[in-house]
């Protein structure tokens, strides 16, 4: 079962190499670190702007004991408290994350705070104190609050930079130096929406503190005004916790306590490890009495929640529009048919159904909706077993074919009137086939969509566009959801299908009188499903009444509903006022939550610049006067003793990563200022293979490129030797030859449209990789990649990005520009596509091929490069000038011969596929002749996967 998750992650690490939120050392303040040329003054904040006017919150258990602490480990850095403390009232959540760390050292130290909060929640505040000196934060526009950033830093006064970054989740990471003998404390402030999923709603503390901790506390408090009906919380940090989460429940309140003492923290009795390292749940639901819902009015402002219950189904039309392209190969396919497995198993025989696959083409299980009986259920089923992965993406034609059965089934008078109608969609990739332009896609959809359908789209991983399927799906009256790779994908689609299984009521409309209310959110709902909840929010005019009355008209499965709903305006902040712990603004507070995640979702939809703007603006005025970190808001954390200042900015676009480069930390401070380091490098995707190192640096391979060029690296003797083979087009040369291993490359030649100088060019147009202890063979050109096992064939294409797996093998697309291919730990091979433009008068699409000298092969392995695995002895010495003064020549001694050498430069288009990056090495003539053993038709083999003969 799959319910909403505000997950919160704490980590505490002594000593930090690579962090996205650097502050500087904070050992005197009073000397900032200057950036060096710059001469701007730092001016006064406008007048209009009172930032230490804004609260400085601090959390009521933050007062920590002043006395001298006792050891508890021999670490350096105690963390003397580590403390999350939650405020949900009426499913609107304030949390809380503080902790407090001392140097016991002398020396300074790095100190890390981390917290990781879901993506709807948002920031409102943050404060750190370094030995009583306070930094508080407030929310500001971004565009103002970078600048006065900027100012700051341009004197010297900014200490470091504070930067949120998001996948599915946001990071909030600060990390200071810690002056020895001293102590910092941090608090962040987030508010957060619980959203009903499967009737319950879940609030996730992951812990992982990393030490033992003397005041190590989690408190969550729960106050629902409608009365609380179900609340669980069970031991998901080992059973050594047994008994240590304890829950207190009353009619409306509940309290969820977890404080374990050192000892019960220690992994075992003598140990200064913690054993804490896992997540604090609790799942709940409120009390419903009424199909009407529940109106809650408070300062001001009231908040509707609308889930009934005890009505029966609505009969579902439904179409599946699974992507079957090659990036859907291997465990992505695997995970999905489980999922419609188990998916198809669920439908009820009222519902009708069909399935459409789709890749560069797109099929019909059956091009009409047929009913949900058992054996049109087996028979889907074993349609879907079936499917094998290969070609492009046609996203386009895939969802109008499902528009298009839909529409018809609804024009011959098939569809029952009483039914909801959906479209699902699983894709992991970009268009790539027929109409590719995204805006194109949307368009087309939103034409042809029925007002009574709607758009579901699951994005598995990260390569897909998961913006455009949220903006198709919001557009078309659906939602979009990513599903994590690989990482219980089956699960994530069938538990998302659970929250669509059932829906209950159609055409929803929520009334107010117009007198009494302003600013309704949205307020008509096109289905609502069981188990998930409809809130909507508003303001009170002046003209209160004492009751605020509520119509709500609906469509169930037998009758079209009406419920009347009221509330008294006046009782529920009585009620609050008598509370602890409650949030006696969350009405307010949420109704501003619910505005701008709206007005969010229409900027992405505008359709002009203007009307962009005027809805940037609203969300910009309610984010500063509600203090919520948004897209278009930033939090200015600053010191008001020092004018020091820090800057928390919203989360950078993921799908093509906010941050390159590598930071520098020391273990005391270097002098550097925080904004002088690069970023970290963004988050590789979970369980997501890694490609090898020696092909992502700037190190010394083996390289066969260009014409067809090659570039030996001999590691032990540090040399790079370089020929040419000048063969004829068609010919297949072969690269390496391991009969041992099981794997044989070789690359097939083409040439040029038409000779250049006199001479045609050469290159690879095709590489073969064959690898029989797999029984997996590959033919790369430079349209596609056919992949072939011996039951199956699966084609990729260039211009997507995928990865699939196989057994111990990765393969990972990189879009238009190379493929990798790893082989267990054993060995890594890339292949680059050279593109010419289209109407080059000479030049052809060609492939590169390359290697590290670590691969580690067989001692029988051979072949062009394979065979200098076993690297000769070379003896480069009598270096003189050659013809061409900037060519020296030289003698070299290999494999018992003396050849004439010249010094040149070839390319390795790694790093630089346009213009390549120069490699000095010594350039052996006539194609190779003295240093590759033999001649170079000796190795020539007959087909893409010829093992060559040895001699």
């Amino acid at each position: 079962m799959k319910h909403v998750v505000l997950f919160i992650w704490l980590l505490f690490i002594p000593e930090i190499q690579s962090l996205e939120i650097i502050a500087g050392d904070f050992s005197d303040l009073n000397k900032h670190i200057g950036v060096p040329g710059s001469d701007e003054v730092i001016d006064d904040p406008p007048a209009n702007i009172n930032r230490y006017e804004r609260r400085h919150k601090r959390s009521d258990d933050s007062k920590e004991e002043d006395e001298e602490e006792e050891d508890l480990t021999d670490d350096q850095i105690t963390i003397h408290s580590y403390k999350v403390k939650s405020i949900i009232t009426s499913r609107f959540a304030e949390t809380v994350f503080s902790t407090k760390v001392v140097n016991k050292d002398s020396s300074t130290h790095n100190v890390a705070f981390n917290v990781q909060i879901p993506k709807g929640a948002y920031i409102s505040n943050f404060t750190m104190t370094v030995n009583d000196i306070t930094f508080v934060g407030s929310v500001q526009e971004k565009n103002l609050a970078r600048s006065l950033y900027a100012q700051a830093r341009a004197k010297g006064k900014a200490a470091g930079i504070i930067r949120t970054s998001a996948r599915e989740m946001e990071h909030f990471k600060a990390e200071v130096n810690v002056p020895g003998g001293s102590k910092i404390s941090f608090e962040l402030y987030c508010q957060e929406l619980l959203q009903r999923r499967l009737g319950l709603y879940e609030q996730i503390i992951i812990l992982h503190p990393g030490n033992l901790v003397k005041h190590l506390q989690v408190d969550i408090y729960i106050y629902e005004p409608q009365g609380i009906s179900y609340i669980e919380a069970p031991n998901m940090l080992g059973a050594q916790f047994d008994g240590l989460i304890r829950i207190t429940k009353g009619d409306n309140k509940a309290h969820l306590s977890f404080k374990p003492t050192l000892d019960q923290q220690r992994k075992c009795p003598n140990c200064s490890d913690s054993a804490i390292d896992g997540s604090i749940v609790v799942r709940y639901d409120v009390e419903r009495e009424r199909n009407g819902g529940s109106i809650q009015v408070s300062n001001g402002y009231f908040v509707h929640f609308f889930a009934p219950s005890n009505l029966p189904p609505l009969p579902k039309n439904i179409i599946f529009v699974i992507d079957v392209s090659g990036s859907m190969w291997g465990i992505k396919m695997k995970q999905t048919v489980e999922a419609m497995a188990t998916i198809l198993a669920d439908l009820r025989p009222e519902d009708q159904f069909t399935i459409i696959d789709f890749n560069h083409n797109v099929r019909f299980w059956n091009e009409h909706l047929v009913p949900a009986t058992p054996i049109q259920i087996k028979d889907a089923k074993k349609y879907i077993a079936k499917i094998q992965p290969n070609g492009g993406t046609n996203i386009n034609e895939a969802i109008l074919s499902a528009i298009y059965i839909l529409t018809e089934a609804n024009n011959l008078g098939q569809l029952d009137p009483r039914s909801v109608s959906f479209i699902i969609m699983v894709s992991d990739g970009d268009p790539t086939v027929g109409e590719i332009k995204l805006s194109a896609i949307q368009r087309n959809v939103r034409r042809q969509m029925q007002e009574e359908f709607s758009l579901f789209c699951l994005g598995i991983g990260f390569d897909v566009d998961y913006d455009f399927l949220e903006r198709i799906a919001v557009e078309n009256r659906g939602v979009a959801r990513r599903i994590h790779a690989n990482v219980n994908a089956s699960s994530q689609l069938t538990d998302f299908y659970e929250e669509v299984a059932t829906p209950l009521l159609r055409k929803i409309d929520i009334h107010y009188p117009d007198a009494y209310v302003t600013d309704v959110t949205q307020n008509s709902f096109d289905k609502y499903f069981s188990g998930s909840e409809l809130i909507i929010a508003g303001r009170l005019t002046s003209k209160s009444p004492s009751l605020l009355q509520s119509l709500v008209a609906a469509c169930s499965a037998n009758d079209d509903l009406m419920f009347q709903v009221e509330s008294p305006t006046d009782e529920l902040d009585k009620i609050l006022a008598k509370q602890t712990y409650v949030l006696p603004d969350f009405t307010k507070q949420l109704w501003a939550y619910l505005t701008i995640n709206q007005l969010l979702a229409e900027r992405v939809l505008a359709q002009s610049a203007l009307q962009k703007r005027n809805i940037t603006s609203r969300i910009l005025a309610l984010a500063l006067v509600h203090q919520f970190v948004t897209p278009v808001t930033a939090l200015l954390v600053e010191s008001e003793q020092t004018g020091q200042r820090l800057l928390a900015d919203s989360p950078k676009d993921t799908r093509n990563g906010c941050c390159t480069g590598t930071p520098i930390f020391g273990k005391k401070g270097t002098g550097i200022p925080g904004w002088a380091s690069t970023s970290t490098p963004p988050p590789q995707e979970q369980n997501r293979p890694k490609l090898d190192s020696n092909l992502e640096l700037h190190m010394p391979i083996t390289v066969v490129d260009n014409d067809p060029h090659f570039i030996i690296h001999l590691p032990k003797s540090k040399q790079d030797i370089c020929f040419n083979i000048d063969s004829q087009p068609g010919k297949i040369l072969n690269l390496v030859s391991d009969p041992v291993k099981g794997v044989v490359i070789n690359g097939k030649i083409i040439g040029g449209k038409k000779p250049k100088n006199k001479k045609l060019n050469t290159y690879f147009g095709t590489i073969g990789l064959h690898l029989t202890n797999l029984n997996l063979s590959f033919e790369i050109n430079t349209e596609k990649i056919r992949l072939k096992d011996k039951k199956h064939k699966t084609l990729l294409w260039w211009s997507e990005s995928s990865i699939l797996t196989h057994n111990s093998m990765t393969v990972t697309v990189k879009k238009n520009s190379n493929i990798t291919i790893t082989v267990s730990e054993d060995m890594v091979f890339q292949i680059l596509l050279h593109h010419v433009w289209k109407n080059h008068p000479t030049n052809v699409d060609f492939l590169g091929f390359y290697a590290p000298p670590t691969n580690k092969f067989s001692t029988s392995v051979h072949g062009l490069i394979g065979q200098f695995i076993h690297e000769p002895a070379v003896n480069v010495y009598n270096i003189r000038p050659g013809l061409d003064p900037d060519k020296p020549q030289a003698t070299m001694e290999v494999k018992g011969h003396k050849i004439t050498v010249t010094r040149g430069l070839q390319k390795d288009y790694r790093t630089d596929a346009v213009n390549g990056t120069d490699v000095q090495c010594w350039f052996i003539h006539n194609s190779g002749k003295g240093f590759i053993d033999g001649h170079y038709k000796d190795y020539l083999v007959p087909h893409l996967y010829s093992f060559l003969e040895h001699p």
